[in-house]
């Protein structure tokens, strides 16, 4: 059943690393029943430790921790690290875990990419950034730009509930114990609207794109759009050209310093079709930009882990917040814009055409081939999605980065 928006919430922006984990850490120590924690990433860095050392005070206090990783994106824990976490009593789960095949990691695709955290049922966390010291500018030029939010209200029942979801519903060994969780039942806290939008490979597959389109088609002032991996297919693509052609102002910043250079390179191909439509493109340069973020006309803004790419519309598992609130809004529109004058290079029709002749067969065949992807990836045999608890019988005794988590049985 697809959520509703929720009247009545209080909703704070939090910028980097810097920002969000000391919110979240102060809220895991202060929790007294229960966390529900789902992440694409946990580094074993300074920041991975004081998450890893809340976790276990908070579960020693008797709190109930429920921890829900991707086997992809956290796969190079070490077995220390996990049997400190899982004898202090946290439920950790792995997302979809795969053996290798020669060496390489099987499980490419499908992900589980949302970023979320719920304290006592009451206080949640939504955005993009992953628990990973990468997300701290002391960690240097190639640091991440990215956004979450810190949310009271009735929303962070729809949160919460699509967590305690994804555990009934994908975990390997049935618990009855879920139904135990704490139903959460807030009243309202602020005057902000809110809705929650996931992204699965069951009954949500396109909820999030959906939403980006409606709001898109329906603008009447501006759009900017920062997003981290951006590729999206030919119905937004073609959202944004008619937007500019109402007269719109769309500003669209996108990655100057890739973390992952093709991904870039593949968003440049589109460049010479959007300029040429008044579409403003700006790529930002002081650092990674890792942030899934947009705000359209003075109300509607959303945040959360999914990028405009075809992984998170059409595979992963993703979680956004959309926010009618003119306030947050404008707040971040201004940041946006000052990103965009002091930190970004603006991207000329001039610097879009060049080498353009080469590069449009190149665009041809890629901009197809991305688009018909998921259809193509369908083809192959689905597997349900799974979440597979850790056991400290199941633990390599090493976890190089060639070698699984678990041990494969």
């Amino acid at each position: 059943m697809k959520k509703k928006w929720q009247d009545g919430n209080d909703i704070k922006l939090l910028i980097n690393g810097e920002e969000f984990f000391p919110r979240v850490f102060d809220s895991i120590r202060a929790a007294k029943r229960e966390v529900l924690l789902e992440t694409f990433i946990i580094c074993e860095d300074e920041v991975g430790k004081e998450l890893q050392q809340e976790l276990i005070a908070a579960a020693k206090r008797g709190v109930r921790i429920e921890v829900m990783v991707d086997d992809y994106g956290t796969f190079d824990l070490s077995k220390t690290f996990v049997s400190e976490l899982i004898e202090a009593g946290v439920g950790l789960h792995l997302f979809d875990p795969s053996p290798r095949r020669f060496g390489m990691r099987t499980n490419l695709f499908r992900r589980l990419h949302r970023k979320i955290v719920v304290v006592d049922g009451a206080l949640a966390f939504v955005g993009g950034i992953n628990f990973s010291a990468e997300h701290l500018a002391s960690s240097g030029e190639k640091s991440k730009q990215d956004y979450a939010v810190e949310i009271r209200g009735p929303i962070v029942n729809d949160i919460h509930e699509a967590s305690v979801q994804l555990l009934r519903d994908a975990s390997i060994q049935k618990h009855k114990t879920w139904v135990k969780l704490s139903p959460a039942k807030n009243p309202p806290q602020g005057k902000t609207s809110m809705l929650l939008a996931i992204r699965d490979n069951n009954k949500h597959t396109t909820d999030i794109e959906k939403l980006y389109l409606q709001a898109i088609r329906s603008a009447r002032q501006r759009i900017v759009i920062a997003n981290a991996y951006f590729f999206p297919g030919y119905r937004l693509l073609r959202a944004l050209r008619n937007a500019s052609r109402r007269g719109l102002e769309v500003i669209l910043i996108l990655q100057g310093e890739p973390d992952m250079p093709w991904v870039s390179a593949c968003s440049r191909l589109l460049y010479n079709y959007l300029i040429k439509e008044g579409v403003k493109i700006f790529e930002y340069c002081e650092r990674p930009l890792h942030g899934k973020v947009a705000v359209i006309d003075n109300q509607w803004t959303t945040i959360g882990s999914s990028n405009l790419d075809p992984l998170s519309l059409a595979m992963n598992l993703e979680a956004n917040v959309f926010i009618d609130d003119e306030a947050f809004n404008q707040n971040l529109y201004e940041h946006l814009i000052e990103l965009s004058k002091n930190s970004c290079k603006p991207i000329t029709l001039e610097i879009a055409q060049r080498g353009y002749w080469w590069r449009l067969p190149i665009m041809f065949v890629t901009f197809h081939f991305l688009r018909y992807f998921p259809a193509i990836a369908g083809w192959f045999p689905a597997r349900r999605p799974k979440l597979k608890p850790v056991k400290v019988d199941d633990l390599e005794d090493h976890h190089p980065e060639s070698e699984p988590l678990l041990k494969q049985k």
